[in-house]
């Protein structure tokens, strides 16, 4: 593809909050070893504490979103971005050095490719937290070779060309800035997804406990209001908790489990599972088109 922006890559970083891990996060970007040129965004949003002051001492490009949502701040940065391939990641995650390097080898190598993604890791949380994400991603990988792009795409490691950016949906706090993407992507052309290029990110959310993270973070506040807010278009369920080491009094995250329990069943039956069967069965129709094709070549 023709290179169309005053730079490679533009990093696009929301941060709220984010005073104990963005430097960490900016270092070990300005340390790559991609000889291109390429901006770090970093997009304040609303914090209360040196995030902004932090990003600014580092030398990015620091802009400012007032309406709270990490969509909203993805939106926001990928607006002003200047580079040719736009990369989503968070703030509170590091690099491998050739981190980079081995998402810009990877578009140079096919022009049908119009996205990478790679897996996300934690570097820190309990055991759980990581073997979930190993047969997650290697899941994701399996099915990617089949069917030239991923079922998932993780905002803390994903590269796509602007050209093709449809905008982050903004009715959602939590998978609008990865399902919604994913979706509207994979219409353009290949999604490439790189096992051995991870993001090394914290795992502060996991914290919390396996029963929050699944009844909580993922049924509700990730597959209930992914569908809910999109069938409604309107934000019906609004962000997940901000989880940070100095978090504001105002930010409860205890919920009563059995009300929590409740309204996810209601929101996933009366929402996600039409989508979801219509998923499996498109994927079921498409991966027999694919075995009939093989086995008419072969015969």
């Amino acid at each position: 593809m023709k290179k169309n922006g005053k730079y490679r890559f533009s990093i696009v970083i929301p941060s709220y909050n984010e005073e104990n891990f963005l430097s960490s996060c900016l270092t070990s970007l300005k340390n790559q070893d991609f000889k291109d040129n390429f901006e770090i965004i970093v997009v304040d949003n609303n914090s209360t504490d040196n995030t902004y002051l932090i990003a600014n001492r580092m030398g990015v490009k620091v802009i400012s979103e007032t309406q709270p949502g990490v969509c909203f701040a993805r939106q926001a940065g990928s607006e002003v971005a200047q580079g040719e391939i736009i990369i989503s990641t968070d703030a509170d995650t590091i690099f491998k050095k050739n981190w980079l390097s081995n998402i810009d080898k990877t578009f140079k190598k096919d022009p049908n490719i119009i996205a990478v993604s790679g897996p996300c890791r934690y570097i820190d949380g309990p055991w759980w937290g990581k073997s979930y994400t190993y047969f997650l991603f290697t899941a994701n990988y399996l099915y990617s070779l089949l069917f030239k792009h991923p079922f998932y795409i993780s905002a803390t490691n994903v590269a796509f060309y602007k050209s093709y950016f449809e905008g982050y949906d903004l009715t959602s706090m939590q998978g609008g800035d990865e399902l919604h993407i994913l979706n509207n992507l994979k219409k353009h052309g290949k999604i490439k997804f790189l096992y051995n290029n991870p993001s090394l990110t914290s795992g502060r959310r996991l914290k919390q406990g396996l029963t929050y993270n699944f009844f909580v973070t993922f049924l509700f506040y990730y597959l209930g209001a992914y569908y809910l807010n999109k069938l409604f278009k309107r934000q019906l369920i609004g962000a997940a908790p901000s989880f940070r080491l100095n978090r504001p009094k105002t930010v409860n995250p205890r919920f009563s489990l059995g009300l929590t329990t409740i309204i996810v069943t209601i929101a996933i039956v009366a929402t996600a599972i039409s989508p979801v069967r219509n998923f499996i069965s498109d994927n079921i129709k498409e991966t027999k088109l694919r075995i009939d094709a093989i086995v008419r070549s072969i015969s």
